[in-house]
């Protein structure tokens, strides 16, 4: 199966790593946005021995090649919608994508916008697969079909902590992640990123319900931000007093069946900041009959690696695992499917 990979950053360079090694694949090409990457061997770039493919930033060249899919790894943009015209330009190619960008159930968005996707994967005989961890997997395939075993749903509730004190890109722990944001200065709840998680997990919100049977009434954001009582040192930077140490996007999602879900994302600088209720990765509570409580966590193996590579070869798993599935699906939206979840009897 042909395969481009689609940028380079870490999750980028770690799936062009799988897709170099897997045997079933064969790497067609490689995209970069940084020109200072362009015309370098896709296995120089993942550490890897040179595999014949040149990394190119000419986005015409990426869509006139011949290939099954793009696996399609760039960091999430503001606004929301920018990466929409890349990936209808790829799916009208012919290329099924599979995105950790976003994508997972774009109907949230509303029809325009899930219509731009759809229309253009039609009219390439492609599928559009939104994959990932959170979103992608702990609420739609994990969380969901443990509801199952519910007689009554009354509320499912999932909380996510991510320990940023080891990531060490400034761009994405005090640019994307909010953190060491003065809140004197501006409200991060208020502006664009707010805007940005709001519309990225909206499209979980919206899967839960349509999974139940339902729709969403109303969603309720509840923003919180943690400052920092003393300099926190991270791998990013250090984070001064006075300062956001720690961000949790929270919403919950009402539905017109009744059952809520309670998203609540929290990425923190320092885990001891919030007690022993957020030292795990995810928690997970389903409320009704009966209750129900799950822990989920993802480690690195090695301990001399920054923790948050674990993260990332999940994340890029399930991005390679879904190759086939999305290759073999009918042109359209794709979206796995728990195995069975919570209905209204």
């Amino acid at each position: 199966m042909r395969v481009i990979q689609w940028a380079t950053g870490s999750m980028g360079r770690t799936a062009l790593r799988r897709i170099i090694d897997a045997r079933e694949l064969t790497l067609a090409g490689t995209y970069v946005y940084g020109s200072g990457k362009a015309g370098i061997d896709a296995g120089t770039l993942a550490r890897r021995a040179d595999t014949g493919v040149l990394a190119t930033d000419d986005r015409a060249a990426i869509l006139a090649l011949d290939a099954d899919v793009v696996v399609h790894c760039p960091r999430i943009t503001l606004p929301y919608d920018a990466l929409v015209e890349d990936v209808a330009a790829l799916l009208e190619s012919g290329k099924n994508v599979v995105s950790i960008a976003g994508f997972h159930w774009p109907d949230a968005h509303g029809d325009e916008y899930a219509s731009r996707l759809r229309d253009a994967a039609l009219r390439g005989g492609a599928t559009l697969a939104g994959v990932g961890v959170n979103p992608g997997s702990v609420v739609e395939r994990i969380a969901l079909a443990a509801t199952a075993m519910s007689h009554d749903l009354t509320r499912l509730s999932v909380f996510e902590t991510v320990d940023a004190s080891a990531m060490e890109s400034p761009e994405f722990v005090f640019g994307l992640m909010g953190l060491n944001s003065d809140p004197q200065e501006s409200d991060i709840r208020e502006g664009p990123l707010g805007d940005l998680y709001g519309a990225l997990f909206s499209e979980v919100l919206h899967f839960f319900a349509a999974e139940l049977g339902g729709a969403i009434e109303r969603i309720e954001p509840d923003h919180r931000l943690t400052l920092a009582e003393r300099p926190i040192a991270t791998a990013a930077g250090t984070i001064a007093p006075g300062r956001v140490a720690a961000t949790e996007w929270r919403w919950t999602a009402v539905t017109d069946l009744g059952p809520e879900l309670l998203l609540s994302i929290l990425w923190t600088a320092d885990p001891a900041l919030h007690g022993d209720e957020r030292q795990g990765h995810w928690t997970i509570r389903i409320d009704g009959r009966p209750n129900i409580r799950m822990s989920l966590d993802i480690e690195e193996p090695d301990p001399g690696k920054p923790p948050s590579r674990a993260l990332t070869d999940a994340t890029v798993a399930v991005a390679i695992n879904a190759i086939p599935h999305v290759v073999a699906a009918p042109p359209g939206l794709f979206a796995f499917h728990p195995p069975a979840a919570w209905r209204q009897a």
